[in-house]
C-alpha cells in the first residue's frame, strides 16, 4: 500500500477536500482506496456521511489492540473505505508517546491493512508535533496545500527545514496551490514565483465550498468544472510519484 498524508502546519488550506476527492479519484480508477481522517474534527468523515466515532477510541487503535478492519466504514463510492474520526485524536500525541517507538505508531496500523488496500490517504490535522512526525514516518508521499499567501509558503519552508534535520528517511513532499483567485494580483505573482509547486492549481470555488451543504466530491457532483479537473490534474502528479521506480497499478 502506498500512503499519501494531506498535511499542512497551516489549517483552512483545503487538505480535507483534497483528500476527499483524491480518495474518490483514486477508487475510480479501481484502486483499493482508504482515507483515514486523524482530524478530530473529522470533517473527511463528515463529507463521507460517516459517524465520527471509533469504537474504544484511538488508544486501543494505535497501540495494536483493536484490528482496524473492524472499525472501518464504507463509503457510498465502491472501492473507498474510511477509517473515521474520533474525538480521542485529540489526544493522539499522548497515546503515541506512552508506546513503544511512538514515531511507528501509525506506521504500525497502517502496515497491517497493508494486504487490503492499495491506497491510504492520511487527512492530517494541521500540527508539527509527534503525530506530525508518526505521519512523516508513515507516508511515501506529503501533499502539502499552499494557499496564496506569504504565510501559508512560509510554512511550506519550515516544513521543509524540519524534514532537513530528521535523521530518519523522509517521505517525498508534492506542495500544490489551493484556492487559488486569479482576479488577485497578489495570488497570481506568488502562483508564478515560487518555485517547486506542483503543476495543478486548485481554484477557489463555490462548488467546492458546497461540498458541505451537499456531502459529495466535486468529481463526483461536477465532474467537468475546472475544480473537478484540477483535482484529476494533482491526482495524476500523485500518482506518478507514488510510481516511482515500480510500476503503480490497482490490485
Amino acid at each position: 500500500m502506498r500512503v499519501v498524508a494531506t498535511y499542512s502546519i497551516k489549517g483552512g488550506v483545503g487538505k480535507t477536500s483534497a483528500a476527499v476527492n483524491l480518495g474518490a479519484l483514486a477508487a475510480r480508477e479501481g484502486y483499493r482506496t482508504l482515507i483515514w481522517d486523524l482530524d478530530p474534527q473529522g470533517a473527511a468523515s463528515f463529507l463521507l456521511r460517516v459517524k465520527p466515532k471509533v469504537k474504544g477510541g484511538g488508544r486501543k487503535l494505535v497501540r495494536g489492540r483493536r484490528d482496524p478492519l473492524s472499525v472501518m466504514k464504507g463509503t457510498d463510492f465502491e472501492g473507498l473505505d474510511l477509517l473515521p474520526a474520533d474525538l480521542s485524536y485529540r489526544h493522539l500525541d499522548l497515546m503515541l508517546d506512552q508506546s513503544k517507538r511512538p514515531q511507528r505508531g501509525l506506521g504500525r496500523v497502517l502496515r497491517s491493512l497493508a494486504d487490503e488496500y492499495d491506497v491510504g490517504i492520511l487527512d492530517c490535522a494541521p500540527s508539527i508535533s509527534l503525530v506530525s512526525e508518526s505521519v512523516f514516518d508513515a507516508a511515501d508521499l506529503l501533499l502539502v496545500p499552499l494557499i496564496p499567501s506569504t504565510l501559508s509558503v512560509r510554512t511550506l519552508d519550515q516544513l521543509r527545514r524540519f524534514l532537513a534535520r530528521e535523521e530518519r528517511p523522509s517521505p517525498a513532499v508534492l506542495p500544490f496551490f489551493s484556492m487559488v483567485d486569479r482576479r488577485k494580483r497578489l495570488h497570481r505573482e506568488l502562483v508564478e514565483s515560487v518555485q517547486g509547486v506542483g503543476d495543478a492549481i486548485v481554484p477557489s470555488a463555490s462548488i467546492i465550498e458546497l461540498m458541505g451543504p451537499r456531502r459529495e466530491p466535486v468529481v463526483v457532483s461536477h465532474p467537468r468544472s475546472p475544480a473537478a479537473q484540477a483535482y484529476q490534474a494533482l491526482w495524476g502528479e500523485v500518482r506518478g510519484e507514488l510510481n516511482g521506480a515500480r510500476k503503480f497499478t490497482p490490485a
